[in-house]
């Protein structure tokens, strides 16, 4: 009988939207969907939070300064005349790994020196192989530089930035991953009862600065200056996702549109002008969400 009776109010809900033009909303929703999609949405901001930290400590200290700055995008996609990526890393965030103090000016030594294959083999790599190829390896981490081998090791010892192979590597995994996060997120996020035009600019915009956000990469290779587009295109895709993560929260479990106003709409549509059993529909479509699973 209860079964019979959630059928009959899902069947009546759903001819109600179909005659009047309304569109599915988080108020429409189950108590358990709302527990999924909240979960889903919490551990996808989290996630971001822990992304952002992966990038602080990744690329900070390539400017041989503590922190993270313009300067050190630049120097890692464009390079820097003065000081090579393995260079800076060494004398910044990466040298508290190495095991000997010495080995740093081993190293720069071998950098300052024009870092050739023979002196790899008999000084640096037993460095990088014992205090670095832990993180710095494709199996384990493929958005960092690789350091098992001299080919990898010689990208990042000689100056001009990031090579266009780990560009392409690394973009072709961002926009994958990130294309599917910025899908879900944003249809959920649609489900809020807002302005329309509000909407579709919050959910298009995460897109457009993906994209120009990875496109920045291959430009800033090319023109240093362009990491200033790297910072703004990541921050405005950060905004958005996290205003779409929070409005829906929001929306689900603490926003309740006055149902007197969402009535008066609803009657005043076209399409129930002439329906006998106007008030039984309206009734029906504001039944508890608690008596749904």
């Amino acid at each position: 009988m209860g079964e019979s009776n959630y059928r009959a109010g899902i069947d009546r809900r759903t001819s109600v939207c179909r005659r009047t033009g309304a569109f599915r909303r988080f108020k429409n929703i189950s108590i358990s969907e709302k527990i999924l999609n909240t979960c889903f949405l919490v551990t996808i901001g989290i996630g971001y939070l822990v992304a952002l930290a992966n990038m602080y400590y990744t690329h900070q200290g390539r400017d041989g300064k503590p922190g993270l700055s313009i300067d050190d995008l630049m120097i890692n996609y464009h390079g820097s005349p003065d000081q090579t990526r393995l260079g800076s890393a060494v004398k910044g965030i990466m040298e508290v790994n190495l095991k000997y103090k010495s080995d740093k000016d081993v190293i720069l030594k071998w950098i300052q020196n024009g870092a050739e294959e023979p002196e790899y083999n008999d000084h640096i790599a037993p460095i990088l192989d014992r205090d670095c190829v832990t993180c710095h390896s494709p199996a384990v981490n493929p958005s960092l530089p690789n350091l098992t081998h001299y080919a990898g090791v010689a990208e990042v010892a000689h100056a001009g930035g990031a090579s266009l192979p780990s560009l392409i590597r690394v973009s072709h995994i961002h926009l994958f991953g990130i294309a599917f996060i910025l899908f879900f997120t944003g249809k959920l996020f649609i489900l809020c009862d807002m302005n329309v035009v509000v909407k579709r600019v919050v959910v298009g915009i995460p897109f457009a600065a993906m994209l120009l956000d990875v496109l920045s990469w291959f430009v800033t290779k090319a023109i240093p200056e362009f990491a200033y587009v790297v910072v703004a295109s990541g921050a405005l895709m950060g905004i958005c996702m996290g205003m779409q993560i929070l409005v829906s929260i929001y929306q689900m479990w603490f926003y309740h549109q006055d149902t007197v106003d969402v009535v008066k709409e609803i009657k005043s549509m076209p399409g129930l002008q002439n329906l006998k059993n106007q008030d039984r529909l309206l009734s029906n479509s504001f039944r508890d969400q608690s008596m749904m699973p």
